[in-house]
C-alpha cells in the first residue's frame, strides 16, 4: 500500500469520526438525551431524526420509549444487572405458603422525564429501582392473599393490586406501567432459583 493511499485511508476515517461527532442519530422508538460538559444533562430530548451536537463536548445517550417487557421467569438468567427482567419471586402468601412467582409486566419511560432519570438515576435504572421495586411490591401483595386466591378466582384482583403498587412507586420517576400478567404461581418446592430465598 502505497505513502498516498495510506494517507487517504487515514484521512476518511478522521473525516468520518468528526462527522459523526456533529450529528446524533435517533432511530423510530428511541430518544436521545445529550450530556454538555458545561451544563450537564440537558432538558431537550431529541425526538426520532438527525440532530446536531457538539462533538468532544457533548456525549448523546438513546433511550428507548417503546414499551419494555420486564419478564419474570425461570429462563433469566442474572449475568447482566442492566438486563430487563429477573428470575422467578419467592413470595409468602396469606396463610403461609410460600410461593414462586413468574410474569411480564409491560413498562415504558417518560419522554419528558428521560433527563432527569439519566442525571438522578443513570443508566442503570432496572437494577436501582425496578428490579428491587418489583420484588418488593410482589411480596407484599402476594401477603394479601391465600395461594388459592392467587392462583384462582382473584387472579385478576392480584394483577391490578399489583399494577397500582408499581404505578404509585413507577410514576413519579419517570416510568409508566402498562400491564401486569402473571403466568405462573407455584409452590417454591418448584423453583431451583427464586430472588428473595
Amino acid at each position: 500500500m502505497s505513502d498516498d493511499s495510506i494517507d487517504k485511508l487515514m484521512y476518511s476515517f478522521v473525516m468520518d469520526d468528526v462527522l459523526k461527532g456533529f450529528f446524533i442519530k435517533v432511530p423510530p422508538g428511541y430518544v436521545a438525551c445529550v450530556y454538555d460538559l458545561g451544563r450537564g444533562v440537558l432538558k431537550k430530548v431529541h425526538t426520532p431524526g438527525l440532530h446536531f451536537k457538539i462533538p468532544f463536548w457533548q456525549k448523546a445517550k438513546l433511550f428507548n420509549t417503546q414499551t419494555l417487557e420486564y419478564g419474570i421467569s425461570r429462563n433469566f438468567t442474572l449475568t447482566n444487572e442492566r438486563a430487563m427482567g429477573d428470575i422467578p419471586i419467592a413470595a409468602v402468601t396469606q396463610d403461609g405458603k410460600r410461593i414462586g412467582v413468574e410474569g411480564t409486566i409491560l413498562l415504558r419511560l417518560d419522554v419528558h422525564q428521560i433527563p432527569s432519570i439519566w442525571q438522578t438515576v443513570g443508566e442503570d435504572f432496572v437494577a436501582k429501582i425496578i428490579r428491587p421495586t418489583v420484588r418488593s411490591r410482589i411480596r407484599m401483595v402476594a401477603s394479601r392473599f391465600d395461594m388459592q386466591e392467587m392462583i384462582g378466582a382473584k387472579r385478576d384482583a392480584v394483577e391490578t393490586e399489583l399494577k397500582n403498587e408499581l404505578e404509585r412507586i413507577f410514576y413519579s420517576r419517570g416510568i409508566y406501567v402498562e400491564n401486569v400478567l402473571l403466568s405462573e404461581i407455584g409452590d417454591i418446592s418448584e423453583y431451583k432459583h427464586t430472588a428473595g430465598e
